[in-house]
């Protein structure tokens, strides 16, 4: 019976390690994306069982001392398992299938300088198109050009400032052209998402749009518009 406790625990490790492991080991090109999201899913299968039984074991044996601490980080290593990337699955749910957000669905910004970035990538560098186009419209209708009462060179400044400091790596900046063009590279799996800038004079100053695109994976599972959002803020503060 001690043997079989020993198994639950280790086991609830174990689904630990696979969900820390699986995003470095693609992100260092060890494992293969699909590799990495089965591990994921494993560590989903393995942490929500021994999660279960090692807290009916906890409560049946009612352990003491040091078996009774490795069955209470068991139990918080499988609830850590299952609600990580189950929280990542409902919040995929709850937006768009797409990965090509834009302030400009009409006339998008367009990506000069990352265009041989992106020649491998399975997502085409052009505009994912007008389908994409109405689904973020419904999902994302706070996402619109950003319009300032200030020159177009005051408000590039702003932007390539913002830029940086959202910590993208930046590919090229044109202010002749009023355009930046940078990559995002997410923490856990090391996604390159490429982000494209536009600042045009208007009858009141100037304005701005950006275009963020994923490129691998179908979902950005609402990354871009996140991106977006936060660069505004971080625009706005640079403008005060």
């Amino acid at each position: 019976m001690k043997a079989l406790h020993g198994l639950f625990i280790l086991l609830g490790f174990l689904s630990v390690i696979l969900l820390a492991v699986s995003g470095p080991l693609y992100k260092s090109g060890t494992a293969e994306l699909g590799t990495a999201f089965l591990m994921l899913r494993w560590a989903l299968y393995i942490g929500a069982a021994t999660f279960v039984l090692n807290i009916i074991w906890y409560f049946i044996r009612r352990p003491k001392g040091l078996v009774a601490g490795l069955s209470g980080l068991a139990i918080v290593a499988g609830g850590i398992s299952v609600y990580m990337p189950f929280s990542q699955y409902l919040k995929a749910q709850s937006v768009p299938a797409i990965h090509d957000i834009t302030t400009d669905t009409q006339n998008p910004p367009e990506f000069v300088a990352i265009v041989p970035l992106r020649a491998d990538a399975p997502n085409p560098v052009e505009y994912a198109g007008e389908e994409t186009a109405k689904q973020q419209l419904k999902a994302y209708p706070e996402l619109t050009t950003y319009e300032a009462l200030v020159s177009p060179e005051q408000l590039f400044e702003a932007a390539l400032e913002a830029s940086k400091r959202m910590g993208w790596e930046m590919i090229e900046s044109s202010k002749t052209d009023g355009r930046i063009e940078a990559t995002a590279t997410t923490t856990w799996f090391g996604f390159k998402d490429d982000v494209v800038i536009r600042v045009r004079p208007n009858a009141d100053g100037s304005e701005l749009d950006i275009r963020s695109k994923s490129r691998v994976g179908r979902s950005d599972v609402g990354k871009n518009a996140e991106r977006i959002r936060e660069f505004m803020s971080e625009l706005e503060a640079q403008l005060k």
